[in-house]
């Protein structure tokens, strides 16, 4: 009996141990593929080992004025916002930046000035994995550091400048040799971006339905004076801006008594208009005169960067002699199909690297001169055979190939400041997309706005071309590129159809099948844009076009 007792004994304990092994050997298994999934949310336990995750992810957001957990943007949102997505708090407390309300729910603090936000606060419990050492390692020396100590604190607070909008501050707790993180704050500068976007805002909260989407359309004039039809766009519809061809502009004279007539039609609106053209230079010129020709973009990649500047400063000061004010250059398709027969001597050479540089620098010579310049044609058009003025082209590449080659120079241009990209008309089957890049999801918010991250204006390529009209109803297009991303649609061509595309638009908020807050995100834009080139509606002075062939002539002499 003694015996089987401790048979029976000696059983439960081997029963135990094995339990035990195998039960550690799962938590154990279980711990390491916590650790090795990197796309896990860092929580309380992940320690020292992601603080330079944790770090990277708070300088990332800082850059867009925002903070972990708030969807709100620093010097952007407004006190509307945080009431409807939070509700208001019982703990207000003024201080010298601002007035801040605690949320400890959402592990934040929200301060704000009158009703913009300007400080968003992260208390998360993670930060704490953080300590001082760990920033200055990772990200160096800070731009400033300063002490705080009251009553109930005692902190350091290192401050780092993201760039010209937002400032982030890391606060930590100075009770050791390394402190701890205890918050971060990411403040909005009082730059002049931040009033315009303050302004934007408040210009958007006073506008209806009706000025909305009239906002969100550029449209083309039948003839070379103002018509009654025109005249409706800009009363009735409250149109955004116009686009000016051959056929508008006939003489010096006559083209700037068109755009002064349209100035003055306008001036009863909420804002200025957008009045444009193609003034590539070289073989696509819309304006009338005696002005010297400029050189295509292919025999500008011959030279230096700094002669593709030159030559955007002239595309600017001849647009703002004429008061226009938004130029669809400069072109960014790389020539690389010889085949091509729309883009050719338009693109700066078939060198990726190159066409982003001369294009940028392009750009900047108009910006330079207060001329809102719009890069084409987004994703690229320069490896198709057939023109989408009469067809739709298709391209055949991965979004690996595009990066490699088409996106090269958009990327560039994006990083350096574009304010406005233009979308093609092109099939991209690879990116499994059932419509053109200009009415496509995937090419317009996927790539163009979230992969290369793109935050200004982006609009459609002319609606009314065949690749487009042989395909679609044009009040379908239209909806579609909205719903794509679109902030503009072009309907370069035909009263009725800018009319059947505004009133698809509205048709469907109308219906709730595209909701007014995403109109409002491409009208905020559009709104920021006018006020950031300080558009207006003032008429313009006669065109000295002797002082301009004369800059011109120095400019090109100086190439020979």
């Amino acid at each position: 009996m003694i015996k089987r007792v401790g048979l029976i004994v000696i059983l439960i304990a081997l029963i135990a141990v094995l339990s035990w092994f195998f039960t550690g050997d799962e938590a154990k298994q279980d711990d390491t593929d916590q650790n090795e999934s990197p796309d896990q949310p860092l929580n309380e336990d992940d320690g020292k080992d992601n603080a330079e995750t944790l770090i990277n992810e708070i300088f990332s957001l800082a850059k867009e004025g925002q903070v972990a957990q708030a969807p709100f943007i620093a010097g952007e949102s407004n006190i509307e916002e945080l009431t409807d997505e939070w509700g208001t708090s019982e703990n207000k407390k003024e201080e010298e930046k601002a007035t801040y309300e605690s949320f400890p729910d959402h592990e934040a603090t929200i301060g704000y000035q009158d009703d913009l936000i300007v400080d968003l606060r992260s208390y998360r419990p993670v930060l704490s994995n953080i300590h001082m050492n760990d920033i200055k390692q990772i990200k160096g020396q800070p731009d400033d550091i300063n002490y705080y100590k009251d009553d109930d604190h005692d902190q350091i607070i290192l401050t780092y400048t993201i760039n010209a909008e937002y400032q982030l501050e890391w606060i930590l707790s100075n009770d050791e040799e390394n402190p701890v993180v205890d918050y971060v704050s990411v403040y909005a500068f009082w730059t002049e971006q931040n009033k315009t976007k303050r302004m934007a805002s408040t210009i958007l909260d006073e506008m209806n339905l009706d000025e909305k989407i009239g906002q969100m359309m550029i449209a083309g004039i039948p003839g070379t004076d103002l018509d009654n039809r025109s005249k409706s766009l800009i009363h009735d519809d409250k149109i955004g801006g116009f686009i000016f061809y051959d056929n508008n502009l006939d003489t010096v004279e006559q083209s700037q008594a068109l755009i002064n007539d349209l100035k003055a039609e306008n001036k009863g609106n909420i804002l200025p208009l957008f009045l444009s053209t193609d003034e590539e230079g070289g073989e696509v010129s819309r304006l009338p005169g005696d002005l010297k020709v400029l050189p295509n973009n292919d025999e500008i990649g011959i030279n230096d960067a700094s002669f593709s500047y030159d030559v955007g400063s002239l595309l600017g000061k001849e647009l703002h002699a004429f008061g226009m004010n938004l130029n669809y250059a400069p072109v960014l398709d790389v020539n690389s199909n010889s085949k091509n027969t729309v883009i050719g001597n338009r693109s700066f050479g078939n060198d990726p690297e190159r066409v982003g540089e001369l294009g940028t620098q392009m750009m900047k010579g108009m910006q330079a001169e207060n001329i809102l310049p719009v890069v084409k044609h987004f994703p690229g058009h320069g490896d198709t055979a057939v023109d989408s003025h009469f067809e739709l082209p298709t391209v055949n590449k991965s979004l690996d190939e595009l990066m490699d080659l088409e996106l090269i120079p958009f990327k560039e241009a994006i990083d350096k400041g574009a304010d406005v990209v233009m979308v093609a008309h092109i099939l991209l089957p690879e990116l499994k997309t059932e419509y053109p890049s200009s009415m496509s999801k995937e090419v317009v918010t996927d790539l163009l706005r979230e992969k290369l991250n793109f935050k200004g204006v982006i609009m459609t390529d002319d609606m009314t071309m065949q690749a487009i009209t042989n395909n679609y109803e044009i009040g379908e297009a239209a909806l579609e590129s909205v719903k794509a991303g679109n902030d503009i649609v072009l309907i370069a061509h035909d009263y009725n159809k800018a009319v059947a595309a505004i009133n698809a638009i509205k048709s469907a908020v109308d219906a709730g099948e595209i909701s007014e807050k995403r109109i409002d995100e491409s009208v905020k834009r559009i709104i920021q844009l006018k006020l950031k080139y300080e558009l207006d509606d003032d008429q313009v002075e006669a065109a000295d076009l002797d002082e301009l062939n004369e800059e011109i002539e120095n400019t090109l002499s100086k190439d020979k």
